[in-house]
């Protein structure tokens, strides 16, 4: 299936290629030079100020961990309601990050939060050069073989058009047999259509072509210039996407995956970062996050260590 990355920008969007590292530490990431900068009304409330630390969650770490009080993070970046920059260029902002600074002052930790692409962060997690990662990371079978997840959220995949689409609804994906589908490179979505492009073959029809993009704003220009038919993301982040531009609809949820925090296999990190979530969904916080970055439908009863990818 063809290829092909570019660099584009659309309304609230103002876009460059993200570079592959842009470190911070604690506070603020900056941003690489010319990375996604969001316009528009984004919340701003802090709601994981009053988390206070968890012993219990916190005795769980590795006494390495515990000693040098940091741990490295690389975080996917791309846009609301999971993590982006906000219009300064520099400070970072998403559930994504909220649920991992909440986390970390839960436990005691500050985070050294380096921005890195989404495909490269799991590979680099296997490495041993970051500790953790983020960038709304379904878990799924094949990820689970070399990655342990720790849960926060539920989310998944979802489709998008535009308003003069005859596409109401895809349930099958033989739905998209000759159309042009653009998606995230390196995603759960990717995988999803390359395992099934040949199914259109095997029913005669003719294939669709998957469009992979490096930065997700390229993915909404391609839908509305019209160079692909249909875009295939996270179900929270095109509930967003759709909200902010003209012309562009939901078209459903397609299939649910539990999201988490990802860790090279075997981590001895997974049990206290499980503590820390399920005590932050005690304390009201979880709940607090969620209703910020209006995600409430995404809310899971209890943290999970790599759980069967959802059928």
């Amino acid at each position: 299936m063809p290829r092909t990355r570019q660099t584009s920008a659309f309304a609230l969007i103002t876009v460059a290629a993200l570079s592959l590292t842009a470190c911070g530490s604690g506070g603020p990431a900056a941003a690489p030079a010319g990375a996604s900068a969001v316009r528009g009304k984004i919340p701003t409330a802090d709601v994981i100020a009053s988390v206070k630390k968890n012993d219990e969650a916190a005795k769980l770490l590795p006494a390495r961990v515990r000693a040098s009080g940091t741990l490295s993070l690389a975080a996917g970046v791309g846009s609301p309601p999971g993590a982006f920059y906000r219009e300064d260029g520099k400070t970072l902002a998403g559930a994504d990050i909220d649920f991992a600074d909440a986390v970390a002052k839960a436990l005691g930790l500050e985070l050294t939060r380096e921005v890195a692409s989404f495909e490269a962060i799991l590979p680099a997690l296997d490495s041993g050069k970051y500790d953790v990662g983020t960038g709304n990371f379904g878990v799924t079978e094949e990820r689970r073989k070399t990655i342990d997840f720790v849960t926060y959220i539920n989310d998944g995949q979802g489709f998008a058009v535009r308003d003069d689409s005859d596409l109401r609804e895809i349930t099958d994906l033989t739905q998209l047999c000759g159309l042009t589908v653009a998606t995230g490179a390196g995603t759960t979505f990717e995988a999803t259509l390359e395992e099934n492009e040949h199914r259109c073959a095997d029913s005669g029809r003719k294939a669709y072509e998957v469009q992979t993009y490096a930065d997700q704003a390229a993915v909404w220009t391609s839908l509305r210039q019209g160079r692909s038919d249909v875009l295939m993301s996270t179900i929270n982040g095109l509930r967003y996407a759709v909200t902010q531009q003209e012309g562009l609809r939901f078209l459903n949820e397609y299939k649910r995956l539990d999201v988490g925090f990802a860790f090279a296999k075997g981590t001895p990190l997974a049990p206290a970062f499980q503590a820390a979530v399920n005590g932050l969904d005690a304390d009201g916080t979880y709940d607090r996050i969620l209703k910020k970055w209006g995600t409430t439908r995404s809310a899971i009863r209890t943290s999970q260590i790599s759980p069967p990818e959802i059928t």
